[in-house]
């Protein structure tokens, strides 16, 4: 059974009375959001996928924690909003003076990504909850519990605590109505009334029930959000999961302070970019965001990347041969017969459907092997692919071409060859005379074979290093005689398919730069 249906019937035997299974994700827009990120927003989309398939009614929220503080400047902003940091992100100027605030400007653009998935989960904005006030009773009796509260996270804390610390202790952050920012300190509460100062010199006694610039912390937020919203499923990084993690203390909070029971959980992994050994982190910079990934990747193979893996399984993300390989794996599985995959893949490929109905487009590494050799010219790609049999529109070649050409300018540069525009001499010099006797025999097949189908003409060209009674000696001649074809057209140890490169050289050219004299 598939993870995500796992998770779902859980659900339903958890809360065999519930109406609508309300499932949560959230994230703080504290800088560009990166595709570990995504697999938050992923779990959550795939369970709610499962239960629609299994009849129940849901409801699919995303909070974007825009009230949160800034912390950190990230690496791709200006260091000058280092001004800023002490205040909620939703109240800082876009860095990039395109959007309404710091905040606005990093939703808006997962956002626009999310729906290039089809995921369009119900966003709330908790600067705009809290001030709304719509969860001024909740502060208030945290605030009258904020004892207790303590007594729950010094539990998980094996560092000592004192008397002093829980009387000083108070679950909230507060921002400053002059300079806006969260250093403030506070003398009381009593008669549901704050007093505090703030390190700017500001002070003020306010009505809690009436404020607006109050918010709970993390781990007292997170669980007053599960009640206000009746949330019956979140998953949570593998940060959050541990024994004395942020799951286990709200879980806590959730029962003992607002008498509500903790939703269903589901730790996942996180996802590193391959050859780094940093993790992902918005406030750092050190990403790769789903945008940039879909600029590669369909929608529906970065959605079967994050189905076809448990949760709790970490993997990398690689922007190398990765893709061609992933792009592979893809267009085998959809094109595989009914009944032949696993049913976890069978599922993973359902979940990933962003597009119904059939869609036919060429295969990833044959465009990106073809498009370098026809110097990226989209209309010469479909040419060359309807020499192969395989006929297409312009459209259908062009989305293709678009992804394989910033893929291969932008993060595989090695892979764009181009073809030699004169004998390479000096190589064919180093080869063997059996080489040799090779590459005449091959260009006799170009020769002579000018109306022969691919098939036809494949089969003569492994017939060139053909020994007698050794099928693996043949099959280790013909992959060298494809390499040094390579070398000798374009440079390089590998390339295309030779059907391929046939075309897309052009078979005279390609004669011309292989006829050498012996």
């Amino acid at each position: 059974m598939h993870w995500a249906f796992r998770i779902a019937e859980e659900l339903i035997r958890k809360y065999p009375d519930r109406q609508t299974f309300v499932c949560s994700s959230g994230i703080s827009p504290s800088g560009s959001v990166h595709i570990g990120n995504f697999r938050e927003v992923v779990t959550t989309y795939f369970v709610v996928r499962a239960l629609q398939h299994l009849g129940k009614n849901t409801r699919f929220i995303f909070s974007w924690d825009d009230f949160d503080r800034f912390r950190k400047v990230p690496k791709n902003i200006d260091p000058n909003f280092e001004q800023y940091i002490g205040m909620p992100y939703s109240e800082i100027p876009c860095p990039f003076g395109c959007h309404s605030s710091y905040a606005d400007h990093f939703e808006k653009e997962f956002e626009q990504s999310l729906r290039e998935f089809g995921i369009v989960p119900d966003f709330i904005y908790q600067s705009k909850e809290y001030g709304a006030k719509r969860y001024n009773t909740q502060i208030v009796h945290a605030l009258h519990n904020r004892k207790q509260i303590y007594d729950i996270l010094m539990n998980f804390k094996s560092s000592e605590h004192s008397m002093e610390d829980r009387e000083r202790f108070y679950p909230i952050n507060v921002y400053c109505e002059v300079c806006r920012k969260d250093t403030v300190h506070i003398h009381e509460f009593q008669n549901e009334r704050l007093s505090y100062t703030c390190s700017c010199g500001h002070s003020n006694s306010i009505e809690v029930a009436l404020a607006t610039n109050i918010k709970l912390n993390w781990k007292v937020d997170w669980p007053m959000r599960w009640k206000a919203e009746e949330v019956v499923f979140e998953p949570g990084g593998r940060d959050h999961s541990s024994a004395t993690g942020s799951f286990n203390v709200s879980k806590e909070i959730a029962s003992h302070i607002f008498n509500f029971q903790a939703p269903e959980y589901e730790p996942y992994d996180f996802i590193s970019i391959k050859g780094s050994v940093e993790k992902m982190s918005s406030s750092s910079g050190n990403n790769i965001t789903p945008g940039e990934l879909l600029k590669i990747y369909t929608p529906e193979v970065i959605l079967f990347m994050f189905a076809k893996y448990q949760p709790n399984a970490p993997f990398h993300i690689g922007l190398d041969d990765d893709v061609i390989r992933n792009s592979t794996e893809y267009e085998r599985f959809v094109q595989a017969k009914q009944g032949i995959l696993k049913e976890e893949i069978s599922v993973a490929l359902e979940l990933s459907i962003v597009h119904s109905g059939i869609r036919r487009v060429p295969k990833f590494s044959h465009v990106a092997s073809i498009l370098p050799l026809v110097n990226f010219e989209v209309s010469l790609v479909r040419e060359v692919l309807e020499r192969t049999g395989e006929e297409y529109t312009l459209k259908e070649v062009a989305g293709v071409c678009e992804r394989a050409e910033y893929w291969l300018k932008n993060w595989c540069s090695e892979k764009v060859l181009k073809v030699n525009n004169k004998i390479n001499q000096e190589f064919f010099e180093t080869l063997t005379d059996h080489e040799k006797q090779w590459i005449t025999g091959f260009v006799n097949v170009l020769q002579g074979g000018r109306d022969l189908q691919d098939d036809e003409l494949m089969k003569r060209i492994y017939d060139v290093c053909h020994v007698k009674d050794d099928p693996k000696k043949k099959r280790s001649n013909q992959k060298r005689l494809f390499g040094i074809i390579y070398q000798l057209v374009l440079s390089s140890n590998s390339g295309p398919r030779i059907p391929l490169l046939i075309h897309s050289v052009g078979r005279e050219r390609l004669i011309a730069l292989l006829d050498y004299p012996i």
